[in-house]
Parts: C-alpha cells; structure tokens; sequence
C-alpha cells in the first residue's frame, strides 16, 4: 500500500463493540490533528460490518478490538489481509496475554487500553504496514476464541466473499486452490488443505489426500466398484447435494468409525 500523501488525510475505520472505546479513539486522533491529519472514514461494532464497509470505502488503517461479538478481530484482519489493497491494521486491546509478540513480530502494532495518544500516533506512523501473515493470524485466533475462524473468504469478479464455516459440507483440493462447497454453490478459496485440517480438526474428517468433509454433512458410505477409482476405496454420500466423496483405503476405518460415534451420541 502507497504512503498516503501529506496533503491527503489518513482514512481509518474505527471497530470495536464497545461505544465508549470507539468514542475515546476519535477523540484522540482529533487530538493527533497537528501531528497527522485523519479521517475517520466510520464505525463498526464487530468483524462483519467493517468488512461490508471496506467494500464500500477502502482506508489506509484500521483500529479494531480484539474480542467482539460476531467477528472478532483476529479473524477480521485475516480477511483484510486477503483484500487487494490491504490497509494497516492496529490493535486496540485490553488483552496483551496472547498476540503482543506475535503482532510485533509482523509489524502489526498493539495499542493497549486505555490507549495513549503518542502510542496511537506511533502506531499510525508505522503506515504503510506489510500484509499481515493470515496463518499466524488464523492461529492466535484459534488461541483467543478457542477455535477456528467463523467464515472464510474469497475474491470473486473483484469482491470479497464470505464464506461462513458452518455451511461448508467438504474442501476439495486441486492444484494451487481448495473448492468449499455447501449446499448453495461453490466457492474457490486460496488456502491450503493442511491448514484448514489443522485449523477445523474438530469439524472436518480427512477421507482423501484431496479431501476433507463435515463430519456432520456425512450421511454414510458404500464400497467403491473394482477399478471404478483407482484412488478410491469407497465412497462417502452427504446430506444436501448428490455429490459423492472418495474415501482413501486408509482412512475408510476411521472415517467410518466417525460417524458412528456421531450417530452413538
């Protein structure tokens, strides 16, 4: 991202779930006035709305809460670092236990509550910031909300998708990018399958090398025909779309093992 002129105000987003704190930031960066002209370009009680308003209104920072209902802000600044212009983000947080290090390290900048003007003006000088490490990010938030992220996203003709992880029934890999499908359509993602194994161990199964599915999305298995697929033991069926999944030789016992605990509880 290009260094914003002199001339041109500093555009910011403001996010935080707590109105007082979204208050207090403004007031401080009218304070910075005579260091750094900015521009707060608008609010957002969570994750969500301040992704529907950087799709609207692209800006060079973004000042975002870590815990807030919705989207937090971890997952948040994984899905601004997927956009084509990122912007800077600084985090604004009364919790230093788990990121401070991790956010220094990628030149991402922590600014703790209650935040003091000369940090929130050291901070913004860091402007341009490099893209944030979405893999890092995904795993401090996995450590501060206890889980994997609540959406995923992808860039279709020129937009930021959401892709909410509860709807996703399998990922398929092929090449350089993973297919998620759910019951609506598809949607092409850049990530890794390894990671999103790692990430969604709790919600989704290895059956393949290539494939990985909801463990709730299975409805059961049938034995593959002799040389119908030579890659394919079997095969898994799903609720909701006729598509049927391969299941490798190795993972045929456990991946049906799963599902009879899931019917067993």
């Amino acid at each position: 991202m290009p260094a914003p002129s002199l001339a041109a105000p500093l555009k910011i987003l403001i996010v935080d779930d707590e109105p007082p704190a979204r208050d207090r930031l403004r007031i401080l960066l009218s304070d910075l006035a005579p260091q750094l002209v900015t521009e707060v370009v608008g609010e957002a009680a969570n994750g969500l709305a301040a992704l529907d308003l950087l799709r609207e209104a692209p800006v060079d920072a973004v000042l975002a809460d870590i815990r807030m209902p919705g989207m937090d802000g971890i997952e948040l600044a994984s899905h601004v670092g997927r956009l084509e212009k990122p912007p800077a983000v600084i985090f604004t947080t009364a919790y230093d236990n788990y990121a401070v290090q991790a956010f220094e390290l990628n030149a991402l900048d922590y600014l703790l509550k209650p935040v003091r003007v000369l940090r929130l003006l050291a901070a913004l000088q860091k402007i341009p910031a490099p893209r944030p490490d979405v893999a890092l990010l995904a795993g401090i938030g996995r450590e501060i909300r206890g889980g994997g992220r609540a959406h995923l996203s992808c860039h279709e003709r020129g937009r930021l998708l959401l892709v909410p992880i509860d709807e996703v029934l399998y990922f398929r890999a092929d090449l350089k990018y993973v297919t998620a499908r759910t019951v609506a359509r598809e949607y092409l993602l850049d990530e890794a399958l390894t990671r999103l194994e790692e990430e969604f161990a709790d919600r989704f199964l290895r059956l393949h090398r290539s494939v990985l599915v909801a463990r709730g999305a299975l409805a059961g298995f049938e034995k593959a025909a002799p040389g119908n697929d030579a890659e394919a033991h079997g095969w898994a069926l799903l609720r909701g779309v006729p598509e049927k999944l391969p299941v490798s030789r190795r993972q045929w016992g456990p991946a049906k093992a799963a599902i009879l605990l899931r019917e067993g509880d």
